[in-house]
């Protein structure tokens, strides 16, 4: 059965005491769940973080890694140095990375295969912007993400990847996408997949939704069948909402 997770990305938000403030409500509040939960940090809160909640339901990741081991890349974190603070999984591909920093669908290949070879989960982020919606072109941009991204990986190296699907164009746009929308794309995502590696393992991989989910409208987008969880943003920086989300499972 596939796992049912909700990462909340807090993004460049929450210094040391909010990041303290944030979690010590999150942890007044969790219950156990059926859903995996994950926050994510900023880089200089993650060790305090995860000493925090060492022993909570909730995992600690990384929002973003270089792909090198170590060597002159100024500003930049690797895998290895993401281990040694205990964080285990890590974000990859975030529309925003890819907006704002650059980050091609090459590079995140590489950031995966650094990730995967330090036995790290990922969370494999991918999503068409509003002109692509519009022009009907947004399955085609979702294939090719994920196609450029994964597809040079064996079926095994699925079991510790997790895909998240942004549809940036509902993202702060005022446009609004639909729990048919999301439930579609993600079918489509999900026979991607298995065209590739077969049905078994398409329906082995967690696919989560990241266009603006909040607690009034959780529990609609996670009751879609192709649906199994979100990649929180704003809602994840208020621990109240974001247990809300996490209780729409």
């Amino acid at each position: 059965m596939r796992k049912q997770i909700v990462a909340g990305n807090w993004k460049m938000n929450n210094d040391l005491s909010q990041t303290e403030l944030l979690i010590t409500n999150l942890k007044k509040q969790v219950k156990t769940s059926e859903a995996e939960m994950m926050i994510a940090p900023t880089f200089t809160n993650l060790w305090h973080a995860f000493e925090a909640l060492r022993q909570s339901d909730i995992e600690v990741v990384a929002q973003n890694m270089h792909f090198a081991e170590s060597g002159a890349y100024t500003g930049e974190v690797s895998a290895g140095m993401l281990k040694s603070v205990g964080i285990q999984t890590v974000i990859l591909g975030h529309s925003e990375r890819r907006a704002y920093f650059n980050e091609t669908d090459d590079l995140l290949a590489k950031k995966v295969d650094a990730a995967l070879k330090n036995d790290m989960r990922v969370i494999f982020c991918f999503g068409e912007e509003l002109a692509d919606r519009k022009s009907n072109n947004h399955e085609t941009v979702v294939e090719n993400q994920i196609k450029n991204g994964l597809f040079h990986l064996d079926a095994d190296a699925f079991k510790t990847i997790v895909l998240a699907y942004e549809p940036v164009w509902a993202i702060g746009t005022g446009e609004t996408a639909s729990p048919d929308q999301a439930q579609d794309m993600h079918a489509f995502i999900r026979k991607t997949l298995a065209n590739k590696y077969g049905q078994k393992v398409a329906n082995s991989v967690s696919i989560l939704y990241g266009g603006s989910v909040k607690p009034n409208n959780a529990q609609e987008i996670f009751s879609k069948p192709d649906v199994d969880g979100g990649l929180i943003g704003g809602a994840a920086l208020n621990a109240d909402d974001f247990m809300a989300i996490v209780n729409a499972f």
